[in-house]
């Protein structure tokens, strides 16, 4: 039996494991962002994923994992959209505000308020969040503060504070978009009150 014959089997294995596991996060990606983490029960993603519970423990160990992996997959899709956003110009610091711009239009959408906003405090703590935000979204607000600050003189470590706050008051102004009775007027607030602070931090002395 040749070498790849003998693989095969494994491959096929793997490719079909994976599958199972996109099944089961698309699922729950679904019902986690129409009735958030507390109204999804591991029952209701196993009938929408259309496998048995030993298919998901064979992934998962929990709901909270599943979780962490639907959030992570939501947070990469959003931080691709507003990389795109952002690639609109060539300018660093127009190229930053069209990104923030974007992430805060998408924080109108119920479900990824749910997924990315209001339920990640409670069901996987705040640093647990803060690492998969980091791990999509940091490295690209650091290259462009850096790009757009570039001739400037900077304390040591400077820009990476900055990358932080940047990151820390667009989530806020999302959060608020998610929790007001005028999602629209928030987000028209939002953008106005970030666009002051990425001026204010872009300004040369």
């Amino acid at each position: 039996m040749r070498a790849e014959d003998r693989e095969e089997p494994t491959d096929l294995r793997v490719r079909r494991g994976m599958a199972t596991r996109d099944r089961l996060i698309d699922a729950a990606r679904h019902l986690f962002g129409e009735h958030g983490y507390d109204g999804t029960s591991i029952e209701a993603i196993l009938r929408a994923a259309g496998i048995q519970r030993g298919a998901l423990y064979h992934h998962f160990d929990s709901k909270r994992a599943v979780y962490d992996a639907v959030l992570d997959r939501v947070i990469g899709e959003i931080a691709a959209q507003v990389a795109d956003a952002a690639r609109v110009t060539p300018d660093p610091a127009a190229s930053l505000r069209a990104g923030c711009v974007a992430w805060l239009h998408l924080s109108l959408d119920p479900a990824i308020q749910r997924i990315t906003l209001l339920d990640p405090p409670s069901v996987l703590g705040w640093k647990r969040a803060r690492e998969i935000d980091a791990h999509h979204v940091l490295g690209g607000v650091r290259r462009t503060l850096h790009r757009a600050m570039a001739g400037r003189d900077r304390a040591p470590g400077e820009i990476d504070v900055l990358a932080h706050m940047v990151m820390a008051a667009v989530g806020e102004a999302a959060l608020h978009i998610a929790l007001s009775d005028d999602p629209q007027a928030a987000l028209t607030a939002g953008e106005a009150a970030v666009d002051r602070l990425l001026t204010a931090v872009l300004t040369p002395d």
